[in-house]
């Protein structure tokens, strides 16, 4: 009896993704091939609703007809609109995405927001609960006191937070600037989940154990992604190294939303909470970087930003 009161606890926890919602519109060869709804925080989200996880994902989108496809997206895959913006003054962010020769994506984006934004409610975070947000979306002036107080209340509950920064090249003139809202950020997360590439541009360091003596100060749990080389884990004074697979990528676009999803997914399925993070062993880290690696793997083997709708009853198959 016992053990069953555990799993029906476990199955309540909740996952909030924060984060941009746009239409991504993929080019190969200079020809469109597929249209998707996109935005970091809504693959990762989309993806772990497809493994039947309760989340929400908490955006703006106009209201319009692309916005209406993307409502529609989501409950299609049940994923809770609950905390959904809608503006009408101003119209759903496009993202043309440019595939290269191997399949890595350049983005053009187009947008046209309102001035007033992200004004929904703030949902009852609890301890239970596993927030997951970055990208520029996390830095935006235009939106950062509302973010700050989706964040803070997050924090003051005993959430697990997961920042992933997604740093890119084209925010590099305004990194100056941006410095101290990305350790803001830093100090808000329970884990820090990044690219060696986002890292090199935040900091200017290649050495990952330079990176975390950098993030250190702010977040003692700091994942580093190099592509298909590695994945680094610092945590609680100790350095974990994990071999990448070799594939041959369809797309990389969702790599890393993927990899924080398959992060989330491991942290619930091993009933992992904030108190007990700091005290992970090297067995637990295995088994939350091999969620991330199997999730980012399958995602990178086609076109959608997403897991498979089928991925969840193989996914043993897969580890």
């Amino acid at each position: 009896m016992a053990f069953l009161f555990f799993l029906i606890i476990d199955f309540m926890r909740r996952v909030f993704g924060i984060g941009e919602t746009v239409l991504d519109i993929i080019f190969k060869d200079d020809k469109p091939v597929t249209s998707t709804a996109g935005g970091s925080a809504l693959n990762t989200c989309v993806s772990l609703a497809r493994m039947d996880v309760d989340v929400f994902f908490i955006t703006e989108i106009g209201n319009d007809k692309v916005g209406d496809i993307i409502v529609r997206f989501l409950e299609t895959n049940h994923l809770s609109p609950q905390y959904i913006c809608r503006f009408s003054q101003g119209q759903t962010a496009l993202a043309l995405a440019f595939l290269d020769d191997n399949n890595d994506a350049s983005y053009d984006f187009y947008k046209h927001y309102p001035s007033q934004r992200l004004q929904g409610v703030i949902p009852d975070f609890t301890s239970d609960d596993l927030v997951v947000f970055g990208s520029y979306f996390g830095l935006n002036p235009q939106i950062r006191p509302q973010l700050l107080r989706y964040l803070s209340k997050a924090k003051q509950a005993g959430s697990i937070i997961i920042y992933d920064p997604n740093f890119r090249k084209h925010h590099l003139a305004n990194q100056a600037q941006l410095l101290s809202v990305i350790e803001e950020n830093f100090s808000l997360a329970t884990i820090v989940r990044g690219s060696d590439e986002d890292f090199f541009n935040i900091c200017g360091l290649k050495d990952p154990f330079q990176v975390y003596e950098r993030v250190k100060p702010f977040c003692t749990n700091l994942v580093i992604t190099a592509n298909a080389n590695e994945v680094l884990v610092f945590s609680a004074n100790e350095v974990y190294h994990y071999p990448v697979p070799t594939l041959q990528p369809v797309s990389t676009i969702g790599a890393g939303d993927n990899f924080n999803a398959g992060l989330v997914y491991g942290l619930i399925e091993t009933n992992i909470h904030k108190q007990t993070l700091s005290k992970l062993s090297k067995t637990s880290w295995d088994v939350l970087v091999n969620y991330g690696i199997c999730f980012s793997a399958e995602v990178c083997s086609q076109l959608e930003n997403y897991l498979p709708i089928d991925f969840k009853n193989r996914i043993n198959t897969s580890l």
